[in-house]
């Protein structure tokens, strides 16, 4: 990646990203992060406040912005919905590391501006650890264990949708119909 298309990034989203770790298992669904019976509103503050409720009763009371899901292979799975993602950041959750994720998920991910990062060494991770992400280095620093891990390479495509926020915001800015 060239230096202009760093310092761009760089000026419109968080390079270095903090957050406490909540964590959970494989194949998280979008049932599970959305439940189907929110899928009638397209409030942001909604979605937000029902974010996890099936998984984790109370999740959306624990949480603070910035924080950040680690979550073991496949999670987004099941239905095509842009709600899972967009609850996910309307709630502040600032990034969502897995080893793998379902592909669809992935694509809404960045679609709606959501940080999503592939990370092997998910399993080195615990709820509770403290993770200080960099984006433009791909790396994760566990500040609860001092490890470091390096993460998949994010395509630039996909930093530029993140660096405006999402397609739409891309689209407009750059004036595609």
């Amino acid at each position: 990646m060239d230096k202009i298309i760093k310092d761009s990034i760089a000026n419109n989203i968080p390079t270095n990203i903090q957050g406490r770790v909540w964590r959970f298992g494989k194949n998280i669904d979008t049932d599970l992060i959305i439940a189907a019976r929110y899928l009638n509103t397209t409030d942001e503050k909604v979605l937000a406040s029902h974010l996890m409720e099936d998984a984790r009763n109370g999740f959306i009371s624990m949480i603070q912005s910035g924080d950040i899901i680690v979550a073991d292979e496949n999670f987004g799975c099941g239905s095509s919905r842009e709600h899972a993602p967009i609850a996910i950041k309307a709630a502040g959750i600032s990034a969502v590391i897995a080893p793998y994720f379902a592909r669809i998920f992935y694509r809404n991910a960045f679609n709606t501006g959501l940080l999503v990062l592939e990370l092997e060494e998910v399993d080195r991770i615990k709820e509770g650890d403290v993770l200080s992400i960099d984006i433009l280095k791909g790396t994760i620093l566990n500040k609860t264990t001092n490890e470091i891990y390096n993460f998949k390479t994010i395509p630039e495509f996909m930093l530029k949708l993140l660096s405006a926020g999402g397609l739409m915001e891309y689209a407009a800015k750059n004036k595609i119909d």
